[in-house]
């Protein structure tokens, strides 16, 4: 058998999480010192000590690697269980509005989203990469507020999956829709205002 330490043949060296980790970060820093036209993969593999030849074996080209740099960022979310949905919902907004703040998390996710409206492979990748994988939260909230008695369950699977899709379309749209469109603060009030019209409504909202 080969030894991983050495290459041999097209399977190479095992993957570093060390290394892509390194190179995901210096595509953000790039990313908001170049901007999109300007960031190059050698750019990339000199601000993180790597050959070119690394970056291409991990990734096909610039779109997937910035694409993988937001994901990154955006896999840190979490959804602590506060006892309550409404109290789960107002923290995932503010941590999603906070991490939104940061310039490379706000100058690569608006660079992507700019770009993809001319790549369809690009938006794929987007879909798959980021809005796919933070769907999880949605699940695993509406999965804590249903055991608590606070939602009901929805037996049917396409159902759900639209109403999941429905929610994080809200949920998201309108938090980067304040932040970054508007240039307005996700504050606590706010946080908190968003969420009791999330949950009660605007009939709800309107007679409270």
């Amino acid at each position: 058998m080969p030894n991983e330490s050495t290459p041999s043949g097209r399977t190479g060296r095992p993957r570093s999480a060390a290394a892509d980790a390194a190179i995901l970060a210096a595509t953000r820093d790039a990313l908001v010192e170049l901007g999109w036209s300007k960031l190059t993969m050698g750019d990339v593999s000199a601000r993180a000590g790597v050959a070119k030849t690394t970056l291409y074996r991990r990734w096909a080209g610039k779109n997937e690697l910035v694409v993988d740099a937001v994901a990154e960022l955006f896999d840190s979310l979490e959804l602590p269980d506060r006892g309550c949905l409404e109290a789960d919902v107002e923290n995932v907004v503010l941590q999603f509005a906070a991490l939104l703040r940061r310039p490379e998390a706000r100058t690569a996710l608006m660079a992507v989203v700019a770009e993809s409206t001319r790549d369809p492979a690009l938006r794929d990748r987007i879909r798959s990469a980021i809005v796919d994988r933070q769907k999880r939260l949605v699940v695993l909230g509406r999965e804590r507020a249903q055991a608590r008695g606070e939602l009901p369950r929805e037996p049917d699977e396409a159902v759900a999956e639209r109403t999941t899709d429905l929610i994080f379309d809200v949920i998201a749209g309108t938090v980067v829709h304040r932040a970054l469109v508007s240039s307005e603060p996700v504050d606590d009030l706010w946080a908190a205002s968003f969420t009791a019209l999330l949950m009660h409504g605007l009939r709800g909202s309107a007679g409270a």
